[in-house]
């Protein structure tokens, strides 16, 4: 019997449940960071059709070749992943419809992924088309977030929310807005840097690097003063919650390395290299965010505990 029909038909307990979650997440990471990987090496036109590739539905020979289909495969896994996660969500008991919701809105965004792959191909690697691949990805990889944290919420109990509610709504309403907006302008400047996705002929924005990395770097810096914000805050609002403080020592940490990085990258005229590390590491503080938001108003149990 196979792993997706065994959860038809039995119920999943709390634990696997949550193990299969972060799977999901950890999968979604690795099909940001391997797509980032494809256009950064120039193998987004490595498989010049879709789904195949050549005259053969696999790579006959050629490092673009293998290495867009490696992505192809690595973005299969997780598509099949979230739809492991949301068939086992039907089958945990107890779990909220909110998190059954969320797993179904994973799988479907994830899948999306695979037409968007071939309308990207399909306009020769428009930087726009690129660009959408890559929010959906983002976008997949945040409910995986979602359910992993409510998966966790189900094992070990769920806490109420801390703090008073207008910082909940200030951290919601502002935080992650500017967090998206950082994540936008940073696709925005790669798609006007020196890595088309191609050694082809490929079309770019149009806009100068050194314009878009002037406004990806004061909303990088919005977001930073906003960051320690928040951990003022925290500190002084969710005292019972030191949990929520690691989450946001994790993220100041990962920001800051993120600002080195993107400091060296911008110097040294970006080497790929350090753009897929800055891409990872943008790949993490959206997630770390959006964990430390939701936590405000469903924290798992354990971050109540030192």
């Amino acid at each position: 019997m196979t792993a997706v029909a065994a959860i038809r038909v039995r119920s999943v307990s709390a634990h696997a449940f949550l193990r299969i979650a972060v799977a999901s997440c950890a999968a979604l990471f690795l099909v940001i960071t391997s797509g980032a990987f494809v256009r950064l090496t120039g193998s987004g036109l490595g498989c010049q059709n879709w789904p195949s590739c050549g005259d053969k539905p696999y790579p006959e020979q050629g490092f673009h070749a293998f290495v867009e289909f490696g992505n192809r495969m690595v973005a299969l896994v997780g598509i099949v992943l979230t739809l492991v996660t949301w068939l086992a969500s039907r089958r945990v008991e107890e779990l909220s419809r909110w998190g059954g919701y969320t797993a179904l809105a994973a799988f479907l965004v994830a899948a999306a992924q695979i037409p968007m792959g071939g309308i990207t191909i399909a306009l020769d690697l428009h930087p726009l088309a690129v660009m959408t691949h890559f929010l959906l990805g983002l976008a997949a990889f945040a409910l995986t977030v979602v359910v992993a944290l409510e998966a966790w919420s189900l094992r070990d109990g769920l806490a109420p929310a801390p703090g008073p509610r207008w910082f909940r709504l200030f951290v919601t309403g502002a935080g992650l807005p500017v967090c998206i907006a950082l994540i936008v302008t940073g696709s925005v400047a790669t798609a006007s840097g020196p890595h088309p996705g191609s050694s082809d002929d490929v079309e770019r924005l149009g806009l100068g690097i050194v314009d878009t990395v002037y406004v990806h770097v004061r909303v990088a810096a919005a977001f930073g003063i906003g960051v320690l914000l928040v951990g003022w805050l925290l500190r002084r609002l969710c005292p019972g919650y030191p949990g929520l403080m690691r989450i946001w020592v994790g993220l100041l940490a990962v920001l800051v390395a993120q600002a080195i990085v993107g400091e060296v990258q911008y110097r040294n005229a970006l080497p790929w290299g350090l753009v897929l590390v800055h891409v990872a590491l943008a790949a993490s503080i959206w997630a770390l965010s959006l964990a430390l938001t939701y936590a405000l108003w469903r924290p798992p149990r354990p971050l109540t505990r030192q």
